[in-house]
């Protein structure tokens, strides 16, 4: 156990060198991807809660993703294609470009279990829906940081409600602008000031949610 304590301590230190390191090491001495995968996974839950109550900011969660990603570059071909996991698409809605607030709530959620399509930034509404009709997720996560982009969430909503797949899925909008009342009113199922707080919410989804 203690090369994977190794890989705990890594990760909570942000060393994408050490992460890889120690990781082609703990399967080399034995150890499945899901032992790996699952000390991750508690490491980066704490960094989720961390983040939530101000003990870790925005550059120090960036650098434990840059290590986490590192690690997951190696285990991740190891994953079995039948394993059960929750799946979510996101995006930056249309005409904003701002990624780092997405990227925050896609490693947490990575974190929190869950396998994420990224669409980028600039996302048209109709490539949400392509993305839901293709990948069948249980949840689309849309963020805007403009209050001149915030629109284009509920274009986007009106958009997959037209084409037939709104109960298929679970909706979670957020950034700065996004607000409980807004989140509401187009319709969106979950609304979250940070990205901790989405981590949370997915955690829980997750858990309801298995078999």
């Amino acid at each position: 156990m203690e090369i994977l304590q190794e890989v705990a301590t890594a990760l909570q230190q942000g060393n994408s060198a050490a992460m890889r390191k120690n990781v082609v090491q703990a399967l080399a001495s034995g150890h499945t991807y899901s032992e790996i995968v699952r000390t991750m996974l508690d490491v980066m839950g704490e960094v989720g809660i961390q983040f939530k109550n101000n003990e870790l900011f925005v550059p120090e969660v960036l650098i434990i993703g840059r290590a986490f990603n590192v690690a997951l570059d190696v285990v991740s071909p190891l994953f079995e294609e039948e394993e059960e996991r929750g799946l979510i698409v996101i995006g930056t809605v249309q005409g904003d470009l701002h990624d780092i607030g997405k990227n925050l709530v896609k490693m947490l959620m990575v974190g929190a279990g869950a396998k994420v399509i990224d669409l980028g930034v600039d996302v048209k509404p109709d490539a949400f829906v392509e993305a839901i009709k293709k990948y069948q997720p249980d949840i689309v996560a849309m963020s805007a940081l403009l209050t001149t982009t915030m629109v284009q969430m509920n274009q986007t909503i009106k958009a997959i409600q037209k084409a037939g797949v709104r109960d298929e899925i679970k909706i979670f909008v957020g950034g700065a602008p996004v607000t409980p009342n807004f989140a509401a009113n187009i319709g969106a199922d979950y609304y979250a000031p940070d990205a901790g707080s989405v981590a949370e919410i997915v955690r829980e989804l997750f858990e309801k949610n298995k078999p």
